[in-house]
């Protein structure tokens, strides 16, 4: 392919101007667990200290950009790809990115960070099954348990619980862990 990268503003001359690096939080966790609650609270604590910020949140890019999927593997996968590169070029542009997506299997996120050029963190919301379940605001986990949707992340599907995540969270209390990452 003959295909390059120019731009005649650096990334370094970006986040200077924005008087910070871009960077990347991905947001891991089952459906329920908080990701995107606790990416918009950290969202408004970054947007009011005048940082350059953005959620790419999974549902919210299936409006638009991944309209085109589907829920099956196949197509989770390529909404993983698609986010993973565009938060990619939105670090580029110096920009602080929040991206939550439930992202289940470790190869998801090694593929995010292997993609992004910027600081990355991995951030878990490590909400139990149980309590995700209770919450169940779009009422997923009832239709996976009758049936009704197949390949649900945490009762027919899987979720590889992140070992060693840059970050560790289970509620919005916990905003400071995210916080002391920005310079």
């Amino acid at each position: 392919m003959n295909i390059t990268r120019e731009h005649f503003i650096s990334r370094s001359e970006r986040e200077k101007k924005n008087g910070h690096l871009g960077m990347v939080f991905w947001f891991c966790g089952l459906s329920g667990s908080g990701k995107s609650t606790i990416a918009r609270a950290f969202e408004k604590v970054l947007f009011e200290q005048n940082k350059q910020v953005y959620i790419l949140d999974g549902d919210n890019v299936r409006h638009g950009l991944n309209s085109d999927l589907s829920f099956s593997l196949e197509d989770r996968d390529e909404n993983l790809r698609r986010l993973a590169y565009l938060a990619d070029l939105f670090s580029d542009a110096g920009m602080i990115v929040l991206v939550s997506a439930i992202s289940p299997l470790k190869k998801h996120r090694d593929f995010a960070r292997s993609v992004v050029r910027a600081k990355f963190f991995d951030v878990y919301v490590s909400t139990p099954l149980d309590i995700c379940e209770e919450r169940d605001v779009k009422g997923l986990y009832k239709k996976a348990r009758r049936g009704k949707i197949s390949d649900m992340t945490g009762i027919s599907s899987p979720f590889e619980t992140p070992t060693h995540p840059d970050i560790s969270m289970q509620s919005i209390d916990e905003i400071s862990k995210l916080t002391s990452h920005i310079s």
